[in-house]
């Protein structure tokens, strides 16, 4: 939050979402809320998960243009200033993609594989189907017409879905769809903060059971919409076919994560049980041998 307070350009909403967490979020928001009139903090009656809560943010939202800050993650305290800038040279942008910085905790890395672009829907198609290695849905270090993202999330809301993986993949498909003039830039706002707890990273089972059983859906709304909507243009359906063939693959490595997780926990049960009868037949061998030669 002190990265948002703390903005070069002042004239910003701050919209924090409580989706019902556990930690201390909110009660630290709610002291920064007491000093900056700017905060405007949400709170669901229910955990709403990524994809709805991110949404009830949206709604509250005031500005023509909005961006996504997760918890972990901050912000050049110039972001929002250069984003003005770009917004004031260009007419009718829909989203703007800028490079992002990854900070493990121990050093920072900077992804450069964005050029300055002005482009159409369609090339912007082209240019993302050309690049290598990119995780272009993300929707952290993107700014997003405010009205773009509402007619995106309007695609999928019937749906009545809740999502913590795959998420940004599914609304962010969706707001391609509804945009026509995107900037991509090489300029770096965002600092993505690898945090070893997420569902991305994390070792847990039980989450990982839970982003597979979200991957799932994503991959199922997003190839049922491919078959009902063969008569779109040839870029966006080429878009959203790799964006569910990379979705298939990411989802892939996870089964495979899981697999080893539970293959390494029953090797650790079965080496426990077999140290615990070596144990036992030690002494019982120890007590007979002893005893005999007695």
């Amino acid at each position: 939050l002190h990265t948002c307070i703390n903005q070069t350009f002042k004239d910003i909403e701050i919209i924090v979402v409580d989706d019902c967490g556990e930690d201390k979020s909110i009660a630290i928001a709610k002291e920064y809320a007491k000093q900056d009139s700017r905060i405007k903090i949400i709170h669901n009656h229910e955990n709403l998960k990524l994809l709805r809560a991110r949404y009830e943010g949206v709604k509250a939202a005031s500005s023509p243009y909005i961006m996504f800050l997760d918890p972990d993650d901050y912000l050049e305290l110039d972001a929002c200033e250069t984003c003005i800038k770009i917004l004031n040279d260009e007419d009718e942008l829909d989203f703007i993609w800028f490079d992002f910085i990854y900070d493990t905790g121990k050093n920072l890395k900077k992804d450069n594989f964005l050029e300055d672009k002005y482009l159409s829907i369609v090339e912007y198609c082209e240019y993302i189907l050309t690049q290598k290695d990119i995780s272009y849905w993300n929707l952290c270090s993107k700014i997003i017409k405010t009205d773009v993202y509402k007619k995106a999330f309007l695609c999928i809301e019937n749906l009545n879905i809740k999502l913590n993986m795959a998420e940004d993949a599914l609304i962010y498909f969706f707001i391609v769809l509804n945009s026509k003039i995107v900037v991509t830039s090489s300029k770096f706002i965002y600092f993505y903060f690898k945090n070893s707890q997420s569902y991305v990273n994390t070792n847990d089972i039980l989450k990982i059971e839970e982003s597979l059983d979200d991957e799932k859906k994503v991959i199922m709304i997003l190839s049922s919409f491919l078959k009902s909507n063969r008569c779109l243009n040839k870029h966006i359906i080429a878009f959203l076919k790799i964006m569910i063939m990379q979705l298939k693959i990411n989802k892939l490595s996870r089964e495979v994560k899981q697999y080893k997780l539970k293959y390494c926990y029953i090797l650790y049960k079965y080496k426990k049980i077999i140290n615990s009868i070596c144990s036992k037949y030690y002494f019982i061998n120890k007590f007979f041998i002893t005893k005999h030669i007695l």
